[in-house]
């Protein structure tokens, strides 16, 4: 995972009037989950609210949440380096680099490092503002010192604004089943 950078969020939409921009390896806020890691690429702001763009390192083996469902956004996850597995719904997948995983709105789902090696995905968020969820998320477990993502949200009004639910008495049965771990658990 790599160290939190400290890099201003942008609040306007990117016209390209400055002339062209491109994102680098480097570039970019990243904050560490612990389950995984997350690089800001492109907020909603920048995209006028119809897409974001997050980079989600994930260690090996690890289980990244608990069962959830979002019910404002559709979730693509780009698999560039290792296999990711992933839960939707009742079935289980694994993707490869190259690997595009459809995680739409309402459907219950969680996924994660599948192997023993790096796992990197690109998370596109559409439409945009659930990529302020991993940061408030990451604030507030900077604050605690919380182990894992879940144990902040127990006591937080953000599963509330950002309208999703989790199952956290789902942890288990993933990490048994598939040889994972959950930081804190």
């Amino acid at each position: 995972m790599t160290a939190t950078q400290h890099v201003q969020v942008k609040t306007a939409r990117f016209d390209g009037s400055a002339g062209p921009r491109i994102i680098g390896p480097r570039d970019g806020k990243s904050v560490d989950l612990r389950s995984l890691g997350v690089r800001f690429m492109i907020w909603g702001e920048e995209s006028g609210g119809s897409v974001s763009l997050v980079e989600h390192p994930i260690p090996p083996r690890t289980l990244v949440a608990p069962l959830h469902r979002h019910s404002l956004e559709d979730e693509y996850s780009y698999v560039l380096e290792g296999r990711m597995g992933a839960q939707l719904g009742n079935d289980v997948v694994i993707a490869e680099p190259g690997d595009l995983v459809f995680k739409p709105r309402h459907q219950w789902h969680t996924f994660w490092n599948a192997g023993d090696g790096p796992c990197r995905i690109l998370e596109i968020i559409s439409p945009a503002g659930f990529e302020h969820f991993f940061d408030e998320v990451a604030e507030k477990m900077a604050a605690t010192n919380a182990p894992h993502p879940g144990a902040v949200l127990a006591d937080s009004d953000l599963p509330v604004r950002y309208a999703i639910d989790f199952q956290p008495e789902t942890i288990a049965r993933p990490c048994k089943e598939h040889g994972l771990v959950y930081p804190g658990t």
